[in-house]
C-alpha cells in the first residue's frame, strides 16, 4: 500500500480540515468566506470536507461587550452559546452562493469515549457526509468543563479525522509550516516531511500558548498530526491563508507521511 501524499490531496475521497480561532473570528472574520471557497472548490471535484473550526467563544466575545477573552468558566460558555450561533450564520452566508448547506455538530471528550454516543456521532456525520452536507465540528463549550476538554481543537481535528475513517487532515495555522526551532529562532529550519515514526526528540516546537483568542500553538498541532498520522492518516501542516493551495497538492507545508 503506497503513502498518501501532499499531492494525493486533490483526489482524496474525505479530508478534515481544522481552523483556529485566530484565523476566523475578530479582526481575521474576513477570512471566512476566503477558507469556504476553497472547502467549496473541493467540494465539487467530490471530496467530503468536514471543517472542524474553533472560534465561538471569541466570536461572542464582542456580542458580550466584554474586553478580552474571559477567564471564568461560566462565562467562557456563555460566550460559547452566543458566538456559535453566530460563527454558523457567517458559515452558512458564506456557503449559500455555492449551494451548499452547512451542519453543525458539536462534541464533547465524552461524546468519543463512550462507544453509543461515539457510533451516534459517527453515523450523524457519515449520513452528512451522505447528503453532501459539510459538517462544521466543534467543542460544545457551552456544556464542557475544565476536566473533560479536548484542550485544544488540534486534537479534536485528529479524533474526527480517526472516527470518520479521513484520508486527511489539515492543521491551519498562523504560519507556513512547522519549524526545526520556535520561528523567532535564526537557527530555525522550515521542516517539509515528518516520516511516519519519526523520532522528533531533537526538536524545540515550543509550549502550547494562550492568546486573546484561543488555545493552540505547534506542539498541539505536532501532537494531533502524530495521533492522525499513526492512524494512517495523512497530515498537512500549514497556514490557513494557503487553504487553497493546501486542497490543491501544493508542496507547502509540513507534512505528516502517514503510517501504512
Amino acid at each position: 500500500m503506497t503513502a498518501l501524499t501532499r499531492a494525493d490531496l486533490p483526489g482524496a475521497h474525505r479530508i478534515v480540515v481544522k481552523v483556529g480561532s485566530s484565523s476566523i473570528s475578530g479582526d481575521a472574520a474576513w477570512r471566512i468566506p476566503i477558507l469556504v471557497e476553497a472547502l467549496a472548490a473541493a467540494h465539487a471535484r467530490g471530496t467530503e470536507i468536514v471543517l472542524v473550526s474553533s472560534g465561538a467563544i471569541a466570536t461572542g466575545i464582542p456580542f458580550l461587550q466584554l474586553d478580552a477573552r474571559p477567564t471564568d468558566l461560566a462565562t467562557q460558555q456563555a460566550a460559547a452559546a452566543v458566538g456559535q450561533n453566530v460563527l454558523i450564520y457567517r458559515y452558512q452566508e458564506a456557503l449559500r452562493p455555492r449551494g451548499i448547506v452547512a451542519g453543525q455538530v458539536l462534541l464533547t471528550t465524552g461524546d468519543l469515549e463512550h462507544p453509543t454516543s461515539r457510533n451516534n456521532a459517527r453515523r450523524a456525520m457519515e449520513r452528512l457526509l451522505g447528503l453532501r452536507v459539510l459538517p462544521i465540528v466543534n467543542e460544545n463549550d457551552t456544556v464542557a468543563t475544565q476536566e473533560i476538554r479536548f484542550g485544544d481543537n488540534d486534537r479534536l481535528g485528529a479524533l474526527v479525522a480517526q472516527l470518520i475513517g479521513a484520508d486527511a487532515l489539515v492543521l491551519l495555522s498562523d504560519v507556513e509550516s512547522l519549524y526545526t526551532r520556535p520561528p523567532s529562532d535564526p537557527a530555525a529550519e522550515p521542516l517539509d516531511l515528518v516520516a511516519a515514526g519519526a523520532d522528533l526528540s531533537g526538536l524545540e516546537f515550543g509550549a502550547t500558548v494562550v492568546n486573546g483568542v484561543g488555545t493552540g500553538g505547534a506542539a498541539t498541532k505536532v501532537s494531533a498530526a502524530r495521533l492522525a498520522a499513526a492512524s494512517g492518516i495523512g497530515v498537512l501542516v500549514t497556514s490557513a491563508d494557503l487553504v487553497s493551495e493546501a486542497l490543491s497538492g501544493a508542496e507547502i507545508g509540513t507534512w505528516f507521511e502517514p503510517a501504512v
